[in-house]
């Protein structure tokens, strides 16, 4: 195996490696940015390419989790974030996936989101396919449903308790108002482990430009909304959301999702405009309202102390000279809710 060499980059000030001390970067009121590291960036492992990353989640074994959207799943060393293992992805016919979504299960199962037809499936911490998740008719990408390609599947959490999971679709479904998407759920009872049924299904509104890129619990019923948009010449927006879904109304027989229909949306308050955090000395390759920003795709929470969480964010370079691979660490005080 080919070992990658990381050390934290975190403005001019701190030594190659060297861990970053919080020093209160506000982003907003309730969000600081504490860090943010390139050491990944056009780095291979074991003979993969580190990058393409899509999404975070914590694995039972204390590690972090990345997928690459590119069939490839990496485990992350939580302080260095440097690459441990690596395992290929594929389909029931042999053949790789788009990957965008990512949720750990208790038991240590993936499950995995691939925004192609869309679909969710199982696979086992070495990558083997175990089973897939039924997917509404509606959602799935025309002409055998309603969805655009690469506007489906791209964001996937589990719920506490492991007995809910939510995805997030990234764009509209033909007929709803472009700034409406969908998130559906699955539930589970009795005993953990059990299979997977449709559940509910949710609006949410999103800002204009802008789609879904990855949601994560925040452990308490809400959720953490990544919205993404991208402007060629200006660079990327990039906002989060706290969001309720309890608060919301099933929309899962609702035709056409529009302003006009009789439905409460999944409420949402803005947290931070990441475009507006402290630029911490980094760099950027192209264009952007803030030298810190890249195309951020993925999110977890990898700590709590009370109603303050740690997260870690990361960005998608598309295997491209002008983005970067770029992890970001934040910490929210989470409001009451």
């Amino acid at each position: 195996m080919a070992a990658v060499a990381v050390g934290t980059v975190v403005g001019p000030a701190a030594p190659a490696g060297a861990a970053t001390p919080d020093t209160g970067h506000a982003c907003s009121p309730s969000v600081d940015i504490t860090s943010f590291s390139d050491a990944l960036d056009k780095t291979t492992f074991d003979n993969t390419f580190v990058g393409n990353l899509s999404a975070l989640a914590v694995d039972p074994d204390g590690g972090i989790d990345a997928l690459s959207d590119r069939s490839s799943l990496f485990t992350l060393n939580a302080t260095t974030f440097a690459p441990t293992r690596v395992v290929s992805l594929a389909d029931e016919n042999g053949q790789p996936l788009d990957s965008e979504g990512l949720a750990i299960d208790h038991d240590g199962t993936r499950l995995i989101t691939s925004e192609v037809e869309p679909s969710i499936r199982r696979y086992d911490r070495d990558g083997k396919l175990l089973g897939r998740l039924p997917v509404p008719d509606a959602l799935r990408v025309a002409p055998a449903g309603r969805a655009t390609t690469n506007l489906t599947f791209e964001g996937l959490t589990l719920q506490p308790g492991d007995h809910t999971l939510i995805t997030s679709m990234e764009g509209p479904l033909s007929g709803d108002d472009a700034d409406l998407v969908r998130f559906q759920t699955w539930n589970r009872k009795g005993a953990k482990g059990g299979d997977f049924t449709l559940a509910a299904q949710y609006g949410y509104k999103v800002d204009p430009g802008l789609g879904v890129s990855d949601i994560t619990a925040t452990g308490d019923g809400r959720l953490f909304v990544l919205e993404r948009g991208f402007t060629t010449g200006v660079g990327n927006t990039i906002h989060l959301y706290l969001a309720d879904p309890r608060h919301a109304t099933d929309v899962s027989g609702v035709q056409d999702l529009t302003a006009k229909t009789d439905a409460k949306l999944i409420p949402k308050t803005l947290l931070a405009d990441i475009g507006k955090c402290p630029s911490l000395g980094a760099t950027a390759k192209q264009p952007q309202p803030n030298p810190l920003l890249d195309n951020i795709e993925g999110i977890a929470v990898v700590g709590k102390d009370r109603n303050r969480l740690k997260l870690l964010l990361v960005s998608d370079d598309n295997q491209g000279a002008n983005q970067t691979t770029r992890l970001y660490s934040l910490t929210v005080d989470l409001p009451k809710g």
